[in-house]
């Protein structure tokens, strides 16, 4: 299976160097990866021991900085690497302030795996969620590296525990310990004897918690909200901007955000095509103050701007599985879905707690709008926790405070996870 592993793995870089010929993401995946491994060695020091944490792409870093940013804290001195996979990761936190370096992760070829690794100096890997590739973790595992995994989940249908998933299996056996987020994730561990694994959480509530505490103010967006109820659409594709154009039809009250997935120019022209009146975010809309649709046309604002939302609807149900809701519940504030999040614990409890509803139509979204949208007692601040004594028309506030409320009751992951591998950690540069 190696042979067809490796086969694979050199058949994606050829793909991907086709598409780079028209496809921007490709263009940046190519030429990041182009001389990098001179990149390291005119950047890093050599001998130095290292801390690496590499992140498929940009939401996973979101899920992994908590720990990153506590291993910083109690080893100030250690320098940390960051790797992504995707350029939507690197492209925005390559210049990160804690890291020493942040690169792309070359290919996982044997040859790219030993190189990288000895160019870098990892005393020990963490890798967050999703990515298991054989060679870096078997390089790892021959050199004596631990290696974790933090915030994995895992489902049966997974090819680790299928009947031919025996290659698949052998790489997650190079991995010193798994974090996992349920208890269903150690029992399938268990099932193909696997151990080394505990139930801590997932460290994406103690981002998505800290940055509700603290958000970013953003002026032109708070002017463009003005006193109106908001409706904040984040990550959405296509699909979900069809049945969003006409809710915001049907409800001239209030106002909306459109922050999508893609920021293309085409991808815009074709949303404000759709919202008639709308202005983007680039264009400064405090000139438009009378407009009710705010396009976001850029990325890196949309975790921070659910402090102005009544109602959030979060996009990719209608695709391969849903974005980020975890970053609108910690603002309390309710939530809506398309129907494909079976794969996201957090969404099956925000539904559970009646703090989130899927849908699946036009009519459904109608509905779950009607839901959130009736008279409640709203907090004093969209991030406090304490309500008001006036009723205002705007979005369901037990719904909200139920989601905040779960969010916070699923933070203390990081503390967790560090307090297990400070023992891999030499102490030298303990604070």
């Amino acid at each position: 299976m190696l042979w067809l592993y490796n086969l694979g793995i050199q058949f994606y870089g050829i793909i991907v160097k086709i598409f780079s010929i028209f496809n921007p993401k490709a263009q940046f995946f190519i030429k990041g990866r182009l001389n990098i491994f001179e990149k390291i060695q005119n950047q890093l020091p050599s001998g130095r021991q290292r801390i690496w944490f590499h992140f498929a792409s940009l939401g996973e870093f979101e899920q992994g900085r908590p720990l990153l940013e506590k291993v910083k804290s109690n080893y100030p001195l250690k320098e940390i690497i960051v790797t992504f996979f995707s350029p939507s990761g690197y492209e925005v936190q390559k210049n990160y302030a804690l890291a020493a370096g942040v690169f792309y992760l070359p290919l996982d070829t044997r040859k790219n795996a030993r190189a990288f690794i000895k160019a870098i100096n990892p005393e020990l890997a963490i890798f967050t969620k999703y990515e298991y590739w054989y060679h870096y973790f078997k390089t790892l595992h021959d050199l004596q590296i631990p290696l974790f995994i933090i915030s994995g989940i895992f489902r049966p249908e997974q090819v680790f525990f299928k009947w031919y998933g025996s290659f698949n299996r052998k790489i997650l056996k190079f991995v010193t310990y798994f974090f996992v987020q349920n208890e269903e994730s150690i029992q399938l561990l268990k099932n193909i004897r696997i151990d080394q694994a505990s139930l801590s959480g997932d460290t994406r509530f103690d981002r998505v918690a800290e940055n509700a505490s603290s958000p970013k103010e953003n002026p032109l967006v708070k002017e463009f909200c003005g006193d109106a109820p908001v409706f904040i659409a984040g990550s959405t594709w296509p699909a979900d901007e069809r049945l969003l154009a006409k809710l915001a039809q049907d409800h001239p009250d209030w106002k909306f955000i459109i922050a999508p997935h893609e920021i293309d120019g085409a991808h815009i022209d074709q949303i404000r095509s759709s919202f008639l009146g709308a202005v983007t975010y680039t264009s400064n809309p405090s000139r438009h103050s009378d407009a009710r649709v705010l396009i976001i046309d850029n990325i890196g604002l949309l975790s921070s701007l659910y402090q102005y939302g009544n109602i959030a609807y979060i996009g990719g149900g209608f695709g391969v599985g849903i974005h980020n809701t975890l970053e609108a519940a910690a603002f309390g504030i309710p939530i809506i879905f398309g129907p494909k999040y079976d794969k996201f614990q957090e969404a099956k409890d925000l539904i559970a707690i009646g703090a989130a509803i899927s849908i699946s139509s036009s009519a459904e979204l109608k509905d779950a709008f009607s839901i959130f949208s009736k008279p409640a007692l709203l907090s004093t601040s969209k991030t406090s926790a304490i309500p008001s004594a006036t009723p205002i028309m705007g979005a369901n506030n037990d719904a909200g405070a139920a989601a905040k409320k779960y969010v916070l009751s699923k933070t203390g992951s990081s503390a967790q996870i560090i307090h297990h591998i400070k023992r891999y950690l030499s102490d030298s540069h303990l604070r």
